[in-house]
């Protein structure tokens, strides 16, 4: 595969276009697409919570389209196994030999519909493939194509036949993101494209353009990662991440990976503004679905309705950002 390589204005306007090809697809929900956006940019993991029919399949399919990437979709259910996942060994009985059967993660975007219906073995069947980029099948690694990522989708907690996700897989996911009902002129907008001679409640996506080949994301990511980061901004970061742990109202605080995903989002977040540097501004846009689901919350304000966010906002008002 040849390394394609892009300047930093050429991967920002690459990037803004990819946004701007999937917003005709996901109609109404440009924060969530921003957001996909990011952790695409920084090499990250999302995990996208809402209830069921707001557009969570039809986004990651949207992102697939639009960067000419393999697509792959695993239905989290409760009867689910983790060599369901990763694949397995099958014994050849006309070549008496055995071989190895991929499973679906072996794509460039996985999505992991409803992770949370299934039990948490088989949860943790996604944590190696997420962190290292490689499944182990009988005792061999197994690279997955790159970019690899992978968008998982949950429901609230409060559904039925739902598992919470174990910390350390939550800590694996870059970004967390909500995704809301849409406004009213949006629902309208997307009943009559979807209803508009068409069979079916799928949405056509055969309008959309491959906007970028899988080797111009590498390298849109490469030119993430070379974004400057100030000391003084890096040391915001971490004061942010660190207040977490002894903040009031929060049963515990964020570890160390909660500090680096800031600066990895940050970079991505200064790229879609095309600049070559990282501004206060961005540690801050994206701390919220950086930080949310590395939090816990005391019981206690869980009773008084408070959510995460409401608590990091805070904390981030407390903060003294670095003036320059």
């Amino acid at each position: 595969m040849t390394t394609a390589t892009l300047t930093l204005e050429q991967a920002s306007q690459l990037a803004d276009s990819i946004r701007h090809e999937i917003s005709k697809a996901l109609i109404g929900q440009k924060q969530v697409v921003r957001e996909t956006l990011i952790a695409l940019l920084a090499g990250g993991h999302v995990l996208i919570e809402g209830v069921p029919g707001l557009g969570k399949t039809l986004l990651v399919r949207a992102l697939a389209r639009t960067i000419s990437g393999q697509f792959a979709r695993i239905q989290f259910t409760p009867d689910l196994m983790p060599a369901d996942i990763s694949g397995h060994v099958l014994f050849d009985m006309q070549n008496q030999r055995f071989n190895v059967r991929k499973g679906p993660v072996f794509t460039n975007l996985l999505l992991a519909d409803e992770i949370n219906r299934a039990p948490a073995k088989t949860q943790s069947a996604l944590l190696e493939v997420m962190q290292e980029q490689q499944v182990t099948i009988e005792g061999q690694s197994l690279p997955v194509p790159l970019p690899f990522m992978t968008l998982a989708t949950q429901n609230p907690l409060e559904q039925e036949g739902t598992y919470p996700l174990p910390e350390a897989q939550l800590d694996r996911f870059l970004l967390k993101v909500f995704i809301d009902y849409p406004a009213l002129e949006e629902e309208a907008e997307m009943v009559s494209i979807v209803t508009d001679k068409q069979i079916g409640d799928r949405f056509n996506l055969n309008n959309l353009q491959a906007i970028a080949t899988p080797e111009q994301v590498l390298a849109m990511q490469t030119v993430t990662a070379d974004i400057a980061v100030d000391v003084h901004v890096l040391d915001y970061a971490v004061r942010i991440t660190r207040a977490t742990r002894h903040w009031q109202g929060l049963r515990f605080g964020a570890g160390p990976r909660g500090s680096i995903a800031l600066i990895r989002a940050a970079r991505a977040n200064a790229l879609l503004a095309g600049r070559d540097f990282v501004h206060p501004d961005d540690i801050k846009q994206v701390c919220l679905p950086i930080l949310r689901h590395r939090v816990s919350l005391s019981p206690e304000m869980e009773l008084e309705g408070y959510n995460a966010d409401h608590l990091l906002a805070a904390l981030l008002d407390k903060t003294e950002a670095p003036r320059r």
